[in-house]
């Protein structure tokens, strides 16, 4: 493991200083929050002011009894972990992580538990030499083909180029969407080649993130959403795109436009996450909006994601970045982002919004809001996993310390049965 966190440090040495300039994403959601309560009409101030009153906050961001740091972030370079994605095997015990170094940088890390995120162990040494060469936001899955044989997958928005890094790696694969797989529970991994082809404006599978979120179908297909700029990067207008796989994650259909900025009055819809309803004949789609004009978006589908309503305000207190969620045997949801409600009163910039399906679908406020985890810089995109004594277990990103320059892999855990009964003793 020591030969690859060489590796590891070595390619991030020189790009490190500009992860270091780079404005915090924290710091711009809370500036851009507020620019959108100043500039909001007055119908729409009293519309979230009513959804902010309506909503009961409970903070359990200073119980650190329920933090587990899975990465620690340190002064030294290289040490900085960020955007993670989690995964949980079918015995509700066994999780996954994956997260990059820097923001928005190298893959490389990935860490295992065998007891529901209690203790965990890097595994880097497991994965293909050319998975460090992977860049931006690694995801991670758990997807059962049509004949019910399940595999993990980590997809990444793309690889490096041989003048970004050109170290020669035998066998190295270039292009949008590079992944790697396990057929044996995470215990062996391989690299096939990326979905997308060379990095080029006009191919099909550029993006600034790759799935952000997949859905099964009622078919046993498997839909996965992610977005892309006008160009590149992330210049133009961002669109939500759409791709469907029928075996399993090795092929996927020719990308579809589930939501075009272009037709949304300036806003920038990106970050999509798609769940299933919990009658199971819609499927909905929360996303981030980009320009911090109010709040995020919500679309729909009644048709398995043939066609989309056009996407709408999402309620106030869903307000943020890299959603995702869980539905719990009650009936109720717990969806984690990070938090970019304009004129918002929480204690933390990770926020567990708790409320119903029909809440999202009517444009209700909700239940709770639960400040999970502070930062003093950097954080907070999310796994999320809901295990069977009821604990909820969310994964994210934070200056964890004030002293850390670099950004740690942290857990949080709690149950709703404790969030109610904190709830009972608050008032809105």
């Amino acid at each position: 493991m020591k030969s690859t966190h060489n590796l590891l440090t070595a390619l991030l040495l020189a790009p490190l200083a500009a992860f270091a300039q780079a404005k915090p994403e924290v710091a711009n959601a809370t500036k851009a929050a507020k620019r959108a309560w100043e500039y909001a009409p007055a119908e729409k101030k009293a519309l979230w002011q009513q959804h902010r009153n309506a909503l009961i906050n409970i903070d359990l961001s200073d119980d650190t009894k329920r933090q587990i740091v899975i990465a620690r972030g340190t002064p030294q370079p290289g040490e900085y972990h960020a955007h993670p994605t989690t995964a949980m095997l079918a015995d509700n015990k066994t999780m996954f992580c994956v997260w990059n170094l820097g923001h928005g940088g190298h893959a490389g890390p990935m860490a295992r538990s065998e007891d529901a995120g209690l203790t965990w162990k890097r595994i880097d040494d497991s994965l293909p030499p050319n998975y460090v060469n992977f860049k931006n936001c690694p995801s991670l899955y758990r997807i059962t083909d049509p004949q019910g044989i399940e595999r993990l997958w980590v997809f990444a928005a793309r690889t490096l180029t041989n003048k970004e890094n050109p170290k020669l790696i035998e066998g190295r694969h270039e292009g949008f969407m590079p992944r790697i797989v396990s057929e044996d529970d995470g215990k062996t991994w391989r690299e096939l080649a990326p979905i997308g082809g060379r990095i080029a404006k006009d191919d099909s599978f550029r993006n600034i993130m790759t799935f952000s979120s997949i859905v099964r179908l009622k078919d046993g297909s498997h839909l996965g959403m992610f977005h892309r700029g006008g160009g590149i990067g992330e210049g133009g207008t961002l669109q939500v795109l759409q791709s469907i796989t029928r075996d399993g994650g090795f092929t996927w259909s020719e990308p579809m436009m589930a939501s075009d900025g272009t037709q949304l009055d300036g806003k920038h819809p990106c970050e999509p996450y798609v769940f299933r309803s919990p009658h199971g004949d819609e499927l909905c789609c929360l996303m981030r909006e980009n320009r911090r004009s109010g709040t995020s978006l919500v679309m729909f589908s009644s048709d398995e994601g043939k066609t989309w309503s056009q996407a709408v305000d999402a309620p106030w207190g869903l307000t943020g970045d890299r959603h995702h969620g869980i539905s719990l045997p009650d009936g109720r949801m717990v969806i984690v982002f990070r938090n970019a409600s304009p004129q918002s009163k929480d204690k933390a910039g990770f926020i567990a919004w708790v409320g119903t399906y029909d809440d999202i679908k009517q444009g209700k406020p909700g239940q709770y809001r639960v400040s999970l985890l502070k930062t003093f810089k950097d954080g907070f995109y999310p796994g999320l996993h809901l295990l069977l004594d009821g604990t909820i277990v969310a994964t994210t990103y934070a200056n964890y310390r004030k002293e850390d320059v670099g950004c740690s892999i942290v857990s949080v855990r709690f149950k709703m049965s404790e969030v109610d009964a904190m709830a009972a003793k608050a008032s809105p």
